[in-house]
């Protein structure tokens, strides 16, 4: 069989460039602007007039900007940790009993995630409020619980869905329990659609603002989005600092999905082809 032509090769690898150029070049200005001197002056620039590292000086020595970090991973983590564990309980529920409502159950489960969120902020403050869960941590992470729940139930669902019964009922006739079942023979097999569920949720912790600005009061419980309103003023920004904070928030989010990278794939595909 004959090959691509060459022009066919050279739209394709045009097409591919363009697509990256798209993707990448905001990451490439807010590093440019990051390492720019002149960055407060002149603004966010496409090439930076020189090269230095007094922003992210600024950003993390007298700004302690990592107390915002670590506030943030503190949310992220447990928000995935939580939102893992209860989905894939309810996922199994949904995917293997039988009960009354069931697929109301469901179909609620996918009205959830229509609600836009800016709608649930005085609601939930309220709630929160009533709760005296305002400016905690705890309560953040319940928040953001029940933004990443419905994905997470809805996608461990078909990875649950698509375990055949067999291999659970040749768990309980060798003797295993449901739950030495359950760690032994369902969670290695649905762990694909716990990364791609982790991911979802710890990028939804990780980059909300509205709700933890509403929620928190006190400066040192801010997260990073909220914190990056430091270098802001009433009437300019410290663009350089800005761009080198927001490389630091960068961070964290490209680092955990390089260590789930290899799973997520699969775990996005997996989860798709029985539901």
């Amino acid at each position: 069989m004959r090959g691509p032509s060459p022009a066919r090769r050279i739209l394709t690898g045009f097409g591919i460039a363009v697509v990256l150029i798209y993707a990448l070049f905001p990451f490439y200005w807010m590093l440019s602007t990051a390492v720019d001197p002149h960055a407060d002056a002149r603004g966010a620039g496409l090439l930076p007039s020189g090269f230095t590292l007094d922003h992210f000086h600024r950003v993390l020595v007298e700004a302690d900007f990592l107390q915002y970090v670590k506030v943030s991973l503190l949310v992220a983590l447990g928000t995935v940790v939580a939102s893992g564990a209860i989905a894939l309980l309810a996922a199994v529920a949904v995917a293997r009993f039988r009960f009354r409502f069931r697929s109301v159950v469901l179909i609620m489960v996918l009205v959830v995630q229509m609600v836009p969120l800016e709608a649930l902020v005085i609601p939930l403050f309220l709630q929160a409020k009533s709760l005296n869960m305002l400016n905690s941590l705890l309560g953040l992470v319940i928040v953001y619980l029940a933004f990443s729940l419905p994905f997470a139930i809805w996608n461990l669902r078909g990875f649950v869905a698509a375990v055949p019964k067999e291999l659970e009922e040749a768990a309980y006739v060798d003797g295993a329990s449901w739950w030495r079942m359950f760690r032994s023979v369902l969670l290695p097999l649905v762990a694909p659609g716990l990364v791609a569920t982790s991911v979802f949720s710890f990028i939804t912790a990780w980059n909300e603002f509205i709700f933890a600005l509403t929620f928190m009061t006190d400066s040192s419980k801010y997260p990073v989005g909220v914190g990056l309103r430091t270098f802001f003023t009433t009437n300019t920004a410290e663009w350089g600092a800005v761009m080198a904070a927001s490389t630091i928030i960068a961070l964290p989010v490209v680092v955990f999905f390089v260590l789930v990278q290899r799973n997520l794939a699969s775990g996005l595909t997996a989860g798709a082809v029985k539901g």
